[in-house]
């Protein structure tokens, strides 16, 4: 039996007949990869300008990045707000997801529509009504708004990865611990969180990237020495093309690459254990 008259699902569907899903997905897979292909070669380009293909091969563009006081503070500004929305988000992610997981209530499901709004509204508009509200509590370009924010950006993928590993989870394992005399919460951090623990692992680090990845809130509401790397990058784009940010963007592209590896990596070790 050749390849193409292969069943490629279990309704029977050969890999003849789905050629053309095939070539489709490889079109978008090669448009999302080029801009990626072309920004890593112009990040070791010697010129002034962005160029493409490189005429002379240098490491100027990550010397003026390491070197400078500027963009070294705006990256320690967005691994700081990264970290701590890591932080922040995570454990009230986990808890809404337990919480909404166990509970039998008739509006589970219309809260869980609500804590994942924001990953359902455009992101422009959840800027607009946080700089207006930071306005009036005078949030605007202080770390704690900045990652209020992203927390509230970070919470829907927290919820979704933990719900997804609660799922492979056997809950009367809990309801054993709990009649053996545990309270629900020496339950849930003894036996529940060892076995979900992947899964919290995975949602930390991706609330880590869509805080350290995230421009349009950082434009809304952080400035000074609180303007995350982002905005800076943003602002340079804008104002004038500055070789840097394409030094900078291949190594976002690398922290990302390997964060999000690492997630597949966590989330394949969780499933086998």
């Amino acid at each position: 039996m050749s390849w193409f008259s292969r069943p490629a699902t279990d309704t029977q569907i050969t890999h003849g007949r789905r050629l053309w899903l095939y070539a489709l997905a490889a079109v978008i897979m090669i448009l999302l990869v080029i801009p990626t292909l072309i920004v890593v070669p112009m990040s070791f380009s010697d010129s002034q300008y962005l160029e493409f293909p490189p005429s002379n091969w240098s490491l100027r563009w990550y010397e003026e990045y390491l070197g400078s006081r500027k963009w070294m503070r705006a990256t320690m500004t967005s691994v700081q707000v990264g970290v701590l929305t890591m932080l922040v988000a995570t454990p009230l992610g986990t808890m809404a997801a337990y919480a909404l997981f166990v509970s039998r209530h008739r509006l589970t499901r219309a809260i869980f529509l609500l804590l994942i709004t924001p990953m359902i509204v455009p992101v422009i508009l959840i800027a607009i009504g946080t700089f207006y509200a930071y306005g009036r509590m005078g949030m605007n370009n202080t770390i704690a708004g900045l990652v209020l924010a992203h927390a509230a950006l970070a919470l829907p993928l927290v919820i979704i990865v933990v719900t997804a590993g609660l799922r492979s989870y056997d809950l009367n394992q809990e309801q054993v611990a709990r009649s053996l005399g545990a309270t629900r919460s020496k339950a849930f951090f003894l036996i529940t969180l060892p076995q979900i623990r992947f899964s919290v692992i995975t949602a930390a680090l991706l609330s880590f990237l869509t805080s350290f990845d995230e421009v349009i809130v950082a434009i809304f509401v952080s400035g000074g020495a609180n303007a995350t790397l982002t905005k800076h990058m943003f602002a340079a784009l804008r104002d004038y093309i500055d070789p840097t940010i394409a030094a900078i963007s291949t190594i976002m592209v690398i922290l990302s690459s390997v964060l999000l590896l690492l997630t597949q990596f966590l989330g394949a070790k969780g499933t086998r254990d």
